[in-house]
């Protein structure tokens, strides 16, 4: 074996915190229409940063960051648009789960301010170019979210509600890009701080 394929072969050092970055177009697979909808983000793992009651010391998921959602309805020929914080971020091997609270939407937009919002990114790891469908140049990542269709909680003969989303849930990326693209820093999630000195109390979360 040459040096050379040996030094390939070598695995790359991982990125001491996750991450995912990026702007996309993509379509909805079950819906045609001639609307342009598109995710950014740009999320950054911040682990034991976010105090919760009982949780002093955060969750190895914890994360900072923005996304932006933008949807242009042909319909209405307008452009809504909505940015959330980022509170919550997992990865796996081109993969990743994180949520936002939304804190600001554009006129017209729906009242969701405050309201957790999922997201799912599949980064298919080559080139961002024009979209889905297996040709040189063309990207296979995906999205999936937390709204329109999924969520829901059926209640008998009753119309079902969308359910509240907790801390890094999204469905699976479902929905193929078409322009641009994410990339996905997989970093495994850390162990808790040591605790303070003179504190009984765990810096971070403990099973039950």
């Amino acid at each position: 074996m040459s040096v050379a394929a040996s030094a390939d072969q070598e695995e790359k050092p991982r990125p001491v915190r996750a991450s995912v970055v990026g702007s996309a177009e993509f379509v909805l697979p079950y819906h045609q229409d001639k609307d342009v909808r598109s995710f950014t983000f740009d999320a950054q793992a911040a682990p034991y940063s976010r105090p919760l009651p009982g949780i002093s010391g955060g969750l190895p998921t914890d994360a900072r960051g923005t996304v932006k959602v933008s949807h242009y309805s042909a319909e209405r020929d307008i452009t809504y648009t909505s940015k959330g914080r980022v509170d919550c971020l997992v990865t796996g091997v081109r993969t990743a789960t994180l949520t936002a609270v939304i804190t600001e939407v554009s006129p017209g937009g729906p009242p969701i301010v405050g309201k957790r919002v999922g997201f799912s990114v599949h980064d298919g790891g080559d080139s961002k170019g024009e979209g889905e469908g297996g040709g040189k140049g063309r990207s296979t990542d995906r999205v999936g979210f937390s709204w329109n269709g999924v969520n829901l909680l059926p209640k008998g003969t009753t119309p079902p509600e969308e359910a509240p989303v907790g801390t890094c849930m999204a469905p699976a990326p479902y929905a193929p890009v078409t322009k641009g693209g994410y990339v996905v820093a997989h970093a495994e999630l850390p162990s808790p701080p040591p605790s303070p000195k003179g504190s009984t109390e765990p810096a971070g979360p403990a099973s039950k």
